[in-house]
C-alpha cells in the first residue's frame, strides 16, 4: 500500500471517528424554562404564595431585571435551554408598558431570549392586526395609532414565535399564526405546539376576534403533533393558554395530584407523546401530574419561572425522566443583563412625568381588591360608585364591574397620594362605559348568572354600586340563589316590571365573562368614556374616597347567608 493511499485511509478513518464522536449517544438532558401571563409587568410587584410548610409568604418578585438575572444564571448551567411562554405576555399591562403599545414588553422578551409562546386571550385585546404587528413589527396600528412606534421610531416586532394551533381565519380556514415549531436542542428535535383557550371570544371584546374561529384545544394540538412528527419531531411540548387550580398546593410542591379546571380534561385527551404541558390563564403556580404528564404553571407577572429538565434518549427520542421546579424570581438575587436594565431605565425616563402625575389623596395606603366571603371587595365598591357617578347625567342608577377587570389593588404613595400610574394599573384595559336599560327581571337573571356559568369557569361575583344590595344563599340550587325579596335598589324592592338604567364597561355590555343578560339590554349607548377616567374623576371629586372602602371591610352591598 503506497503512502498516499495509507494517508487517505487514515484521514477517512479519523473523519468517521470524529463524526461518531459528535453525534450524541445515550441520554441527553434538555432544559426548558416557562413563563406565562407576564402582562407587561416590567417592574417587580407584590406576590403572595403558600410555602411548602403551608405558610403564606408575601414578597416582591418579578420584573424584567430580575427575570434577566435568573435567566442568565440558568443559561450558565445550560446555554442550550429552551425558553417558552404560555400566552398573555402583553395586554392588561401597567402604564409603563401599555402607554407604549406594549412594545417595551415585546422588546424585553426579545432580550430575555424567549424562543416561542402560545397566544393568550390578551394578545387579541387590540385585534388581529395589532397582534400580527407585535409579531412582525411596523407602525401600522389602527387601534393604537397614538402609541405605536412612539418609544422608538422603528418597532421590529417579536424575535420569538407566537404559536396557536386552534385559531383560524373563518373566511380562509388558514391558521392565524403557525400552530407548531420544531426546535433543535442538543441534536434532539423538540416539537413545540401552541394553543389558546377555545373560550377566548367569551373573554374578549367581540370586534377584536371578529372573523376568527377558536377550535377545540386538544383536537388541534393532536393534529399538530402528527404534523410535527411527520417533519421529524421526537419530543413534544405543549404551550397552552388555559389553566386550572391546585388550591391546596404550594406552587413549589412537586407532583401535586389535585389539579382542577379545564386544563385537566384537555390534557387527558392529548396524544400520549405529549409529556410536558406549560399552562397559563389562571394566574396560579403549580407543578402537577395528570395521567403521568407534567402540567405546570408559573403564577403570573413574572413572579415565577417553571424549570423542566427532561432526560431524553438522543436516538429514539424516548423521554426517560422529567423533573419540574418552580423558581421564585427575586429582585437582586442575580446580576441583571445590562441591556435589560438599559431598556427599563429608558422606558421609565420617558414615562416618568405622566406616571408620576398625582391624581388624588385617597386617605389610606391601599384600597384592596380582595373579596370578602360574600364576593364583594372594597375596590370593587369604589369602582362601582365611580362609574355611576360618571354616568349620572346619562340616568345611570346601577353600576356593575367584573372582578377580572380589576387587575391590582389601588396603591398610594407617600402621604396616601395616588399617581396616574397607580390608578392605571387598576384598570389597564382602556374599556369604555356603556349605559343601557334593563328590566328588574333581567337584573334578577343577571345576578343568578353569577353561579350559572360554564363548568370551566369559577364563580364571578360582579362588583356593584351603592344603590344595589342583595343576599345570596350558597345552599340553594343554581338559578335560585338570590334570597327572595332581598334585592333592593336605593332601598326599594327590585320591581321585575320596572326599567332601570345600568352602566358597565363595554366588555360586560356585550355579555362578556358569560353574562348573557347584558346582551338583552336595550337603548345601549357607548359613551366612549374610559372606566379609568371615571375612576380618576371620582377620586379627584372625593378626596379620601378610599377611606370608607378601605376600612378592611366592604360596604355589605352583597351578603352571603351564613349556614
Amino acid at each position: 500500500m503506497d503512502n498516499m493511499l495509507r494517508r487517505l485511509l487514515v484521514s477517512s478513518l479519523a473523519l468517521a471517528l470524529a463524526g461518531c464522536a459528535s453525534a450524541p449517544r445515550g441520554p441527553v438532558e434538555l432544559n426548558l424554562v416557562g413563563l406565562n401571563d407576564f402582562h407587561g409587568n416590567l417592574e417587580p410587584s407584590k406576590y403572595s404564595y403558600k410555602d411548602l410548610n403551608g405558610k403564606i409568604q408575601t414578597v416582591q418578585a418579578g420584573g424584567i431585571e430580575a427575570l434577566s438575572g435568573t435567566m442568565r444564571a440558568l443559561r450558565r448551567e445550560d446555554k442550550d435551554l429552551l425558553f417558552v411562554g404560555a400566552g398573555d405576555l402583553v395586554g392588561a399591562s401597567p402604564a409603563l408598558s401599555s402607554m407604549w403599545a406594549d412594545e417595551p414588553s415585546i422588546e424585553a422578551m426579545n432580550l430575555l431570549g424567549l424562543n416561542d409562546s402560545s397566544l393568550g386571550n390578551h394578545e387579541f385585546d387590540a385585534g388581529r392586526k395589532e397582534l400580527l404587528r407585535q409579531q412582525n413589527g411596523g407602525c401600522d396600528s389602527p387601534m393604537r395609532t397614538e402609541k405605536a412606534c412612539q418609544l422608538e421610531p422603528n418597532f421590529g416586532g417579536a424575535k420569538f414565535h407566537y404559536l396557536a394551533a386552534n385559531v383560524t381565519d373563518s373566511a380562509t380556514g388558514q391558521l392565524l399564526v403557525p400552530g407548531w415549531r420544531i426546535e433543535d436542542v442538543k441534536g434532539v428535535k423538540v416539537g413545540v405546539i401552541g394553543a389558546v383557550l377555545q373560550g377566548t371570544p367569551s373573554v374578549a371584546v367581540s370586534w377584536s376576534v371578529r372573523g376568527l374561529s377558536f377550535g377545540d384545544e386538544a383536537t388541534a394540538i393532536n393534529q399538530a403533533v402528527g404534523q410535527a412528527r411527520a417533519k421529524g419531531a421526537q419530543v413534544f411540548v405543549v404551550l397552552i393558554h388555559e389553566g386550572g387550580f391546585a388550591k391546596e398546593s404550594s406552587p413549589f410542591q412537586q407532583d401535586c395530584a389535585h389539579l382542577e379546571g379545564p386544563i385537566v380534561d384537555i390534557v387527558r385527551k392529548l396524544d400520549p407523546a405529549v409529556r410536558v404541558v406549560f399552562s397559563g390563564h389562571s394566574h396560579t403556580g403549580y407543578l402537577c401530574k395528570v395521567d403521568g404528564r407534567v402540567v405546570s404553571q408559573a403564577a403570573s407577572m413574572g413572579h415565577l419561572l417553571t424549570r423542566v429538565q427532561m432526560k431524553v434518549d438522543s436516538q429514539s427520542g424516548k423521554v426517560e425522566a422529567i423533573d419540574a421546579h418552580n423558581v421564585l424570581v427575586k429582585p437582586g438575587e442575580y446580576e441583571a443583563d445590562p441591556k435589560v436594565s438599559a431598556l427599563l431605565a429608558k422606558v421609565k425616563a420617558r414615562s416618568a412625568a405622566l406616571l408620576a402625575k398625582p391624581v388624588s389623596n385617597i386617605g389610606v395606603p391601599v384600597v384592596s381588591r380582595k373579596n370578602s366571603a360574600s364576593g364583594e371587595s372594597p375596590l370593587g365598591d369604589l369602582i362601582g360608585d365611580a362609574i355611576v357617578a360618571a354616568m349620572r347625567e346619562q340616568g345611570a342608577q346601577i353600576g356593575f364591574m367584573n372582578p377580572g377587570g380589576i387587575r391590582k389593588d389601588l396603591e398610594a404613595g407617600s402621604d396616601n397620594v395616588v399617581s396616574f400610574g397607580q390608578a392605571q394599573a387598576v384598570l389597564p384595559f382602556g374599556n369604555t362605559l356603556v349605559v343601557m336599560d334593563m328590566s328588574g327581571a333581567q337584573l334578577r337573571a343577571l345576578l343568578e348568572q353569577q353561579w350559572d356559568r360554564p363548568p370551566a369557569s369559577e364563580t364571578s361575583i360582579l362588583q356593584v354600586s351603592g344603590a344595589l344590595s342583595y343576599r345570596w344563599d350558597e345552599s340553594k340550587p343554581k338559578g335560585s340563589r338570590i334570597v327572595p325579596g332581598s334585592v333592593k335598589v336605593n332601598g326599594a324592592p327590585l320591581d321585575d316590571a320596572k326599567t332601570y338604567r345600568v352602566v358597565a364597561n363595554n366588555f360586560l355590555a356585550e355579555g362578556g365573562d358569560e353574562f348573557p343578560a347584558f346582551k338583552q339590554a336595550t337603548n345601549k349607548v357607548d359613551t366612549q368614556m374610559r372606566d379609568l377616567d371615571a375612576l380618576i374623576a371620582y377620586l379627584k371629586q372625593h378626596p379620601g374616597a378610599g377611606v370608607p372602602a378601605a376600612s378592611l371591610a366592604p360596604s355589605a352591598r352583597i351578603e352571603k347567608v351564613k349556614q
